[in-house]
């Protein structure tokens, strides 16, 4: 091989390897927010292995990161075992990433049965600041801009609704366009008109399809690199050898 070709792959895998950061920077901060969106909506999740996905997805972010290193040092020096280790990662990499995109993917078409809990949460509100679970109620109903289960008539089939005479709904339903807004049921237009169910699936929804479509772009950048590691190994100098003469 040329100098001057060695020369042009090895400053495609530097400006490649650069792109694996930007990657694994998009990786990483889809992991992170699927574990934050997990964390805050524990309370009205089925199972936690909805977090699996963004464990997975992490660890990749991490080896694309020592990927990224890797190939930049082999793009300024030559290591034959570099070169085997930072294929093997690649190919590490391309197995942990298509796992969380198809467990991302499974998730997203399970988001009915993963907020089966939501209903039993709203059911056992008590308006108490003192219950954590009727604070979490709150601060979704507040964050989401939603109100009740699928939408404020839900609130009407909750034993804290009659003991409150049959007339008002918590005031974290309240629409902030609203300032007089003060829960009353017989003013439905100043309320939040959607259910909180629709609003945590939409928010899951966002961050899994993060993860499902990471798979892709991990998979189109890691091709470049495979071709032009392959055309760096192929065409590296061979190493000559000599039989030793033993007398």
């Amino acid at each position: 091989m040329s100098d001057q070709r060695r020369k042009a792959l090895k400053t495609i895998l530097q400006l490649t390897c650069q792109l694996l950061w930007v990657v694994g920077l998009v990786v990483c901060l889809s992991g992170v927010y699927l574990l934050m969106n997990y964390r805050q909506n524990t309370l009205f999740l089925s199972h936690s292995y909805i977090s699996l996905p963004a464990i997975l997805a992490l660890a990749s972010a991490a080896l694309l990161y020592a990927c990224g290193c890797i190939g930049s040092w082999l793009s300024l020096r030559d290591s034959t075992f570099l070169q085997g280790l930072f294929v093997y990662l690649l190919v590490l990499v391309l197995c942990l990433e298509s796992t969380a995109s198809v467990l991302a993917y499974f998730h997203s078409t399970k988001l009915d049965s993963a907020l089966s809990p939501l209903s039993g949460v709203f059911q056992n509100y008590t308006g108490s600041s003192q219950d954590p679970n009727s604070q979490a109620v709150d601060a979704t109903q507040a964050e989401l801009q939603c109100c009740g289960v699928k939408d404020y008539r839900d609130w009407k089939e909750t034993s804290w609704f009659n003991s409150t005479g049959g007339l008002w709904v918590p005031h974290s339903c309240c629409n902030s366009t609203f300032p007089s807004c003060d829960g009353t049921v017989y003013q439905p237009q100043q309320l939040y008109t959607q259910g909180c169910q629709v609003k945590l699936e939409m928010s899951l929804q966002f961050v899994l399809s993060l993860i499902i479509w990471g798979f892709p772009l991990v998979f189109l950048v890691e091709v470049v690199l495979f071709l032009t590691m392959a055309q760096l190994m192929k065409d590296q100098p061979r190493v000559e050898y000599r039989v030793l003469d033993i007398n």
